[in-house]
């Protein structure tokens, strides 16, 4: 059994939750080790304070029990797994049950009313953000190669980089080429590549736009190794760009410099964003930063803590995000910088080296 598991039971004894029934992929993983992508299937942990079993499809029970380790109940596709799950979970009728309310559809929170009769639903949403929110010192070491690898892969992209070149043809190959390497499953999600004026796009599709001379190349990507993600954003310079767009990447390189030097326990979350989010408003491009500071890292690539101006929560050692400015006018030029950061006991810890 995890120790994040016999952790989570724990804390659900101090707090009297005796039942919790977890669905969403990346926090099954997180406190079993088994990870899948159940399409519209059902799968489920279900939770006491002293046991756990996994609800999967039949065709992935094995798999299941070699990654877990934990009682698990198949169910084919022809069964209702609701009641293939309560004729073999002891829930009793008229028990509060927590679930993740941030996942569980309408339909299926009708099911569990149906099946399980609960008196009520409750959340335990914020429980788990608060245990994923603090990486263990084996999470922070892989997050650390995470973010190497990550760096490696703006690399290979980088290059590939002449004249001629297109978008498509610079991410197909830095996939190609990091997905070699044992250990990374896959990337964060699907790589950014932009060229010119299509930088303009915070979340632009690499297509055929041929690099030119003397532009901007935006990359945003990461890596999954061994479970967990990384995310960088580097905007290069291809050639001698006109002064307007390198002032533009000084500003930005600026903010995220500012911002991540402002990282230490206590800080507010809001405070970091407020950092970079000024500096960029003072030189007038305000407007042209639409998007927050950043996000929470790990088992997903977004995942809490949320680094925006709406979030007042103060940092703490083991929190995990990153740090991402931006610029981006319409139709010239766009310029983000993104890095992984830690926080530590008295400052922080920049995991992606690669160079801005």
């Amino acid at each position: 059994m995890k120790q994040t598991l016999i952790n989570l039971q724990q804390l659900m004894k101090e707090q009297s939750i005796a039942y919790a029934w977890i669905t969403t992929p990346d926090n099954i993983n997180y406190y079993s080790g088994f990870l899948s992508d159940p399409h519209e299937r059902l799968t489920a942990l279900y939770i006491t304070q002293d046991n756990a079993m996994l609800v999967v499809p039949n065709m992935e029970v094995e798999d299941a029990v070699n990654a877990s380790g934990l009682n698990t109940i198949g169910y084919s596709d022809t069964e209702d797994a609701f009641e293939v799950a309560k004729l073999n979970l002891k829930f009793p009728d008229n028990a509060v049950l927590y679930i993740e309310e941030e996942h569980v559809t309408v339909k299926r929170e009708k099911a569990l009313y149906t099946t399980f009769k609960p008196t009520s639903l409750a959340s335990i949403d914020q429980i788990i953000k608060d245990m994923r929110n603090i990486k263990t010192a084996e999470e922070i070491t892989i997050l650390k190669q995470a973010a190497q690898y990550a760096d490696k892969a703006l690399e290979l992209g980088v290059s590939q980089l002449k004249t001629g070149v297109t978008e498509k043809e610079v991410a197909q190959y830095l996939e190609s080429e990091i997905l070699k390497i044992e250990g990374i499953s896959g990337m964060s999600f699907s790589t950014t590549v932009l060229f010119g004026d299509h930088t303009a796009s915070p979340h632009g599709t690499p297509g055929n736009r041929q690099l030119k001379n003397d532009e901007y190349v935006l990359f945003d990507l990461g890596v999954i190794y061994n479970g967990y993600c990384s995310d960088i954003t580097r905007t290069i310079a291809f050639g001698n760009p006109p002064a307007f767009h390198q002032e533009i990447h000084a500003i930005v390189t600026e903010a995220n410099n500012r911002a991540i030097q402002a990282v230490k326990p206590g800080v507010k979350v809001s405070d970091i964003d407020a950092i970079a989010r000024d500096y960029i408003a003072e030189k007038c491009y305000g407007e042209a930063f639409p998007h927050r500071l950043g996000h929470g890292l790990g088992i997903s690539v977004h995942e809490f803590p949320d680094i925006s101006s709406a979030n007042d929560d103060t940092l703490k050692p083991g929190m995990c995000f990153t740090i991402e400015p931006g610029i981006y006018l319409h139709g010239e030029v766009g310029v983000r910088v993104e890095d992984d950061i830690i926080v530590t006991e008295d400052g922080y810890e920049v995991l992606t080296q690669y160079e801005k």
